[in-house]
């Protein structure tokens, strides 16, 4: 059983979802330059854009620096990993949001602010996040959205591994998929948290693409394609009308199926336009998934539960009680005390024969007062209650 309330709609009605107001206040701030009215030349347009081009390389130096401030005021001895605050992260990627009085979209400002604050993390040392590889996969590209490029990518084999990886310390944090809005949960990463003691310390929402790509870039040479089963599960209608003979197979990842699919002319992958750049491959044809919505949650794991960013979700693994209304008895807590759910899904519990537990997701952070409240109520309902993370909701 699985609900979650819909990804879509509008960047303002998302973010009123979120607990944000969709009217923006920008802040107080000096007035840009004014274009001149009348056209002027176009060495005096270009002598402009150097000017201005200085003083925003001075200003990342300013902020690099100041960032190094932050290293020396945490002490020696630290590892990136401790500069590492995501709750700050999404404050300051939500003040640009607030700003942001155009031309440049909500998100091409937000990655132009993830790399900077991405590099100046990385002076001392670039973080280490775990994600499922090998290179060109998804999880590869929600790792950039979040962490930016200047965090290392370690390619990992599978979803056991990633976990594996983090617990062990020899990743700083891992990328893995938890969902797709099309296709449902990924069940694989969801039976970790069963036994792991990892935390969720963010969220990433990726717009996922599929492209058809093969070594020739010609439909008629293909009689195989490979891809990861959800990857096939999204495109069905697409390559029941364009591919209808053509075996199809599962592999463990869509990196994985681009890697085969270099091999053999008659071989053909879906995978991200990302994928073809890194195996050689042409696009075939693209997108072709069934949903123009197509969009896959991934979540963040870490060793940690993080403070408050102000717009927050919070994890739960919750076991219940063999007994009548079990589940109204767990969920009744968080309507008293006006906590929102985002998304319940059962889950076996490995506990023993018929037993389950419910992964729920609420608004709000462990430590504000309502959520505390309700928490706090759980265990005259539930057998135990187990928090995975409390983390700042996707942005754009």
């Amino acid at each position: 059983m699985a609900t979650r309330k819909p990804v879509g709609g509008k960047p303002a009605a998302r973010k009123a979802a979120a607990g944000k107001p969709a009217a923006r206040k920008p802040a107080a701030r000096k007035p840009a330059a004014a274009v001149p009215a009348a056209p002027l030349v176009l060495s005096e347009v270009r002598e402009r854009i150097d000017g201005i081009d200085r003083q925003i390389q001075g200003l990342i130096a300013e902020r690099a620096r100041w960032a190094q401030q932050v290293g020396k005021a945490k002490g020696p001895l630290k590892a990136a990993v401790d500069y590492y605050r995501p709750e700050r992260e999404s404050q300051v990627l939500r003040q640009v949001l607030d700003r942001n009085d155009g031309p440049l979209s909500d998100e091409v400002l937000l990655r132009l602010f993830r790399e900077i604050m991405s590099a100046c993390l990385a002076q001392q040392e670039p973080l280490k996040v775990g994600f499922l590889g090998p290179e060109g996969t998804f999880s590869q590209q929600a790792l950039h959205k979040h962490f930016g490029h200047s965090a290392k990518g370690l390619p990992l084999a599978s979803i056991e591994e990633v976990f594996q990886e983090v617990e062990a310390g020899h990743a700083d944090f891992g990328v893995v998929p938890v969902e797709n809005s099309g296709q449902g949960t990924i069940q694989s990463t969801l039976d970790m948290f069963l036994t792991s003691p990892l935390k969720i310390c963010g969220e990433v929402e990726l717009a996922v693409h599929q492209h058809l790509l093969s070594r020739t870039g010609r439909l008629e040479d293909i009689e195989r394609v490979y891809s990861h089963p959800m990857s096939l599960a999204q495109c069905k209608a697409w390559l029941r009308q364009h591919l209808p003979k053509a075996e199809k197979i599962p592999v463990a990842s869509n990196a994985e199926a681009a890697r085969r699919a270099r091999t053999a002319d008659d071989a053909a992958a879906i995978a991200g336009e990302s994928a073809g750049h890194v195996y050689g491959l042409k696009v075939v044809a693209g997108p072709i998934e069934d949903r123009p919505d197509n969009t896959t949650r991934f979540l963040v794991l870490g060793r940690e539960l993080f403070s408050p960013s102000g717009h927050d979700r919070t994890s739960l693994l919750v076991y219940v009680r063999d007994q009548p209304g079990a589940l109204y008895n767990v969920l009744s807590p968080f309507a008293r005390h006006g906590v929102s759910m985002n998304r319940i899904e059962s889950r076996p519990s490995h506990t023993g024969r018929w037993q389950y537990a419910f992964f729920i997701d609420v608004s709000g952070h462990v430590q504000d007062a309502p959520v505390a409240r309700a928490l706090s109520e759980l265990g005259d309902y539930a057998a135990d209650v187990k928090v995975l993370g409390s983390y700042p909701v996707a942005l754009l």
